[in-house]
């Protein structure tokens, strides 16, 4: 039986020499790939108890939005400023080279609500600490954070100290 790591595709110098690139497409474009992740996640937070599951643009989407059909949960967008036509809160985070701003409609997240966060990477953390700070904002309680992959060397998980995170994946490197 295939484990996940046999359907990511590695990618050596890119996108610059050096860096091993962990290319989830290959998972997307495998039936069985993508059922093994969505099933993989789903084991990260089985038994679990939370209300919804948030995802943040646009893998988070690709993840999350299955695993919540599949455990009959709501699903919530996180999307990129100017995305949402409600209103919404914001939330600005760190980029490499700049920085960029997440929202979340205002309404989406209820009070004492518990979520559960998914997208398809932990890398520098910026986003999903950007994510659980919009939950926050709005009352709700961040009970999991769980990701396909987890890149330990770029040390994102330094940001969400204090949060239970897990990946399904972890590579030592960048």
């Amino acid at each position: 039986m295939k484990r996940i790591e046999d359907y990511i595709r590695n990618i050596p110098d890119f996108p610059q020499k050096g860096i091993i690139f962990r290319d989830i497409t290959s998972v997307l474009q495998d039936a069985d790939g993508f059922s093994l992740a969505i099933d993989e996640l789903d084991g990260l937070i089985e038994g679990m108890d939370f209300d919804v599951i948030a995802g943040a643009e646009s893998r988070g989407f690709i993840f999350g939005s299955p695993l919540a059909y599949k455990l009959h949960k709501p699903f919530i967008l996180i999307r990129k400023k100017g995305k949402l036509p409600c209103e919404t809160v914001s939330q600005e985070y760190e980029l490499e080279y700049g920085s960029a701003t997440i929202e979340m409609h205002k309404d989406a997240i209820k009070p004492g609500q518990k979520v559960v966060i998914v997208d398809d990477l932990i890398a520098t953390g910026g986003t999903l600490e950007a994510s659980v700070r919009l939950v926050e904002k709005l009352g709700g309680k961040v009970v999991k954070i769980i990701c396909l992959m987890e890149l330990a060397g770029l040390k994102g998980r330094e940001k969400l100290a204090g949060y239970d995170v897990e990946a399904v994946v972890t590579y030592p490197g960048k």
